[in-house]
């Protein structure tokens, strides 16, 4: 049932992302279903039921009424990325999120850059073919782990939200790194045996 589901969100996602409008025309990344499906699937792996059911239900709502979340994750991304054209083009049409989300949000996001930074110490080959990890350290042309992950949970609905919270305190409280769980499913998917095998093999 949840392999299942994992599977179902990775499917409504990439369908989402088939209509992400770019503006040098449609991404080499948007064609490349192999590598979207390993990406996506290794978090959501990571995820619990109620999380994965609550996310997939957004994105059938937004589906609903006409929203695209995964074109609203990458248009918050370009408040750093791309300011002038955030403020002009697309800020408009994003909801504002209250003070109170907000905090909620970069609370979870300084968690897990303190768990990037440990994964990158204990494996630095792995590590150095990640996204730069700052907010700080964004361009138009990079955009940092930091910044993905605040557009991403930006899209996040209320209940969603406070389900992934939930979940990174229980990562937190069991002493795990949920950056390391993540790239060992990554890897797992991409063939290798573990971690270490992966990170010998760079």
């Amino acid at each position: 049932m949840f392999i299942e589901l994992v599977e179902h969100v990775v499917k409504q996602e990439w369908e989402q992302f088939q209509d992400v409008h770019n503006d040098g025309g449609r991404a080499v990344c948007q064609g490349n279903w192999p590598v979207f499906h390993q990406m996506r699937a290794s978090q959501f792996l990571t995820w619990n039921y109620p999380l994965l059911r609550s996310y997939s239900q957004d994105l059938d709502y937004a589906e609903g009424v006409g929203r695209n979340l995964l074109s609203e994750k990458y248009g918050r991304m370009m408040e750093s990325t791309a300011p002038e054209q955030f403020s002009e083009s697309i800020a408009p049409y994003l909801a504002s999120l209250s003070e109170e989300r907000v905090a909620q949000q970069e609370s979870i996001i300084r968690q897990q850059v303190t768990w990037v930074i440990e994964f990158r110490r204990n494996y630095p080959k792995l590590g150095q073919a990640m996204r730069l990890i700052h907010t700080s350290e964004d361009s138009r042309y990079a955009t940092s782990f930091e910044t993905y992950l605040r557009g991403e949970l930006s899209t996040y609905s209320a209940r969603t939200l406070d389900c992934y919270e939930t979940l990174i305190e229980q990562y937190r409280r069991e002493g795990l790194n949920l950056t390391q769980e993540t790239i060992d499913k990554t890897v797992r998917l991409g063939g290798f045996e573990n971690l270490s095998e992966a990170e010998g093999a760079q």
